[in-house]
């Protein structure tokens, strides 16, 4: 009876200390688990087209080169260590001084300056596209595009994904609301108006037009203003198309876009545009020929602050 006794004590000790053994375990599983779930957190993945690419939240050292999302980074209040110092838009001027490295221009990156900084992630786009396999063995490198055709919910979604990287959800929202109640404002004013818009592009002496779901049909599509020319072929350099054409048209009002300016060239779009054929437009006559920020509109737009600057703009089409 007392070695049956002394079995039974020896048999329950053992079946507590292997309960106690098994909630130590689950504890460790469950706190790993919990480990591993806050790292998740940090890092963010970014699916674009031209692959896959994981970096951690809020990264420190950032490359930019396209001045879109530099507009956005900097309404942030994100630090940047690098970007191309060739063509800086005004509204961005400071990233143009020495306490910013030069890394080439949009078109021709300096990769040796890029890789000295060892930076934490890049981003590019469009103009860079070509060379994404070279920044990518640099540094994580993420793809910014833009879809014209639905312009608005691209650039949110754009903004979204720059708020997750850099943790700056609040701010984002706080900008969106201004951005948001700006554009509804103008659409409103622009949609009540019975004029008809020609976005044109002149280059060297050579113009081409835009229309609605072009790279910039958003000042129909967004903005509200009506089309002269609903069936303007969609190309990222539009349409090209004569003078005859545009007095054809008789807009009535014309926004023009220098892409010699933008580019650092020669200032020479009024002397292209105001010949002796569009003075007899509409848009002429009424004084509504409109020439926007050269720079902001072909290298700075889709930013934060860059949209914003580019509604007040159009907005003297309806003064």
């Amino acid at each position: 009876m007392k070695k049956l006794g002394l079995f039974s004590i020896i048999v329950t000790m053992l079946f507590l200390l292997a309960a106690c053994g098994g909630k130590e375990e689950a504890s460790t599983t469950a706190s790993t688990e919990g480990e591993k779930t806050e790292e998740e957190s940090k890092e963010v993945t970014i699916s674009h087209q031209y692959g896959e690419v994981t970096l951690e939240k809020s990264p420190k050292k950032v490359v930019v080169f396209d001045f879109g999302v530099l507009d956005t980074l900097d309404a942030f209040g994100v630090d940047i260590v690098g970007v191309p110092q060739a063509t800086v838009p005004k509204s961005l001027e400071k990233y143009a001084s020495s306490d910013y490295t030069n890394v080439g221009s949009l078109k021709e990156p300096d990769f040796e300056a890029i890789h000295h900084l060892e930076p934490d992630v890049i981003f590019i786009s469009g103009r860079q596209a070509e060379l994404y396999d070279q920044f990518a063995e640099i540094a994580p490198t993420v793809f910014i595009d833009v879809d014209y055709a639905n312009y608005m919910s691209s650039l949110e979604k754009n903004f979204e994904l720059l708020a997750e990287i850099f943790e700056k959800e609040d701010v984002l929202d706080s900008k969106m609301e201004e951005l948001t109640a700006s554009i509804d404002e103008l659409n409103k004013e622009a949609t009540a108006s019975e004029s008809k818009a020609l976005i044109l592009l002149a280059n060297e002496g050579k113009v081409s037009a835009y229309g609605p779901g072009s790279r910039y049909g958003f000042v129909h599509d967004a903005f509200g203003f009506k089309a002269v020319d609903e069936n303007l072929e969609v190309s990222q350099h539009g349409q090209s198309i004569t003078f005859e054409y545009i007095l054809e048209k008789n807009p009535d009002v014309i926004f023009v876009i220098d892409r010699s300016a933008a580019v650092g060239g020669e200032v020479g779009a009024k002397e292209t545009i105001e010949n002796e054929l569009v003075k007899k437009t509409n848009a002429y006559k009424n004084g509504k020929i409109i020439y926007l920020d050269a720079v902001n509109w072909y290298i700075a737009g889709n930013g934060v602050e860059s949209t914003k600057s580019m509604v007040e703009e159009v907005k003297a089409a309806l003064n």
